[in-house]
């Protein structure tokens, strides 16, 4: 497979690739030698591994039954400041295709890729015009969420279905229809999400979180975002940005503030402390919740972050 210079892998510390090395000589001496990540159940099909647990849902909504689709994280991890396992630079070493967000997300990727320098990778906002983050330690920086908007998800979709085409060909017409459906899913729930956030007055569209992470999503639905901090992988919490949050919520009246289920919710109970606001729960975005939960799948997670959004801005229980 061919790819732009940007989604080829990039080079590791020679100290790294040498302890690499070393991990695998162990494991196979102690008779754990690496094992394909494959099902035996299902000989043949290729093997899609993703950085992140949504890009696992939308990679197997296209994948179909035609290929195996794994995440490397578990629902509920943060994925910024990740550190990979000694399992997944092994696991790694037997899968045919990995997919990443980019803009900065993974920021250990380098390292882990450097571990399976044989092994195509694709990064899946290629297309996407990022957003910069306004403030901080990153600012100007893309802002990575960019699939919170459903319009750049339509973006992913179809580069995961030229990904899966160009590594199986014989599956093309089931990847073509699988991603066609899928889009159409994704189509239907912005329309869905428009609607529901219509009922929301002008002075009440306010997106209160602790990440910045739905830059993309209040763009889409004309919603003004107010965070504590812009990217999980920069200081959180800090009295400066409680105090700055809090001003914003009295000036403008906010009636509800929200937080993140992969991070520490205490600075933003701080703020609707302070400010007389309610706590409105958390939103999902960093990760899916596991299979009985409230957003396991992608298009689960918009719909419960706009249903609780717009239930705790109007005082729903």
């Amino acid at each position: 497979m061919k790819y732009p210079p940007s989604q080829r892998w990039l080079p590791i510390p020679n100290g790294f690739r040498i302890g690499f090395s070393g991990l695998l000589l162990g494991l196979w001496l102690s008779g754990c030698a690496p094992q394909p990540v494959e099902n035996s159940a299902q000989p043949g099909k290729k093997v899609i591994l993703t950085t992140f647990t949504v890009l696992a849902d939308m990679a197997q909504n296209v994948a179909g039954d035609k290929a195996i689709v794994e995440s490397l994280t578990k629902p509920g991890a943060e994925i910024h400041d990740y550190e990979p396992t000694p399992s997944d630079l092994v696991k790694v070493q037997s899968v045919d295709l990995i997919l990443d967000n980019g803009l900065g997300l993974e920021r250990w990727a380098d390292r882990f890729y450097g571990s399976a320098q044989n092994v195509p990778h694709v990064t899946l906002t290629v297309g996407i015009q990022p957003m910069p983050i306004a403030e901080g330690a990153y600012q100007s920086k893309p802002n990575p969420h960019a699939w919170m908007s459903p319009q750049n998800a339509l973006i992913y979709v179809e580069n995961i279905r030229k990904a899966l085409v160009e590594l199986d060909p014989a599956n093309t017409a089931a990847y073509n229809a699988n991603a066609l459906a899928y889009s159409e899913q994704i189509r239907a729930i912005d329309q869905t999400l428009k609607k529901d956030l219509a009922v929301l007055p002008e002075n009440q569209r306010y997106m209160v979180t602790c990440e910045g992470a739905f830059s993309y999503l209040t763009r889409d639905y004309g919603m003004k975002e107010l965070y504590l901090w812009a990217v999980n992988s920069d200081q959180e919490g800090t009295p400066q940005q409680i105090s700055r949050v809090v001003d914003e919520v009295k000036a403008n009246q906010v009636p509800a503030v929200f937080c993140e289920s992969t991070v520490n919710d205490n600075a933003q109970k701080q703020v609707a402390n302070e400010t007389n606001a309610k706590y409105g729960g958390v939103f999902y975005v960093d990760s899916l919740s596991d299979a009985n939960g409230v957003a396991p799948t992608y298009l689960k997670l918009l719909e419960y972050n706009v249903t609780t959004l717009v239930n705790g801005l109007q005082d729903k229980p």
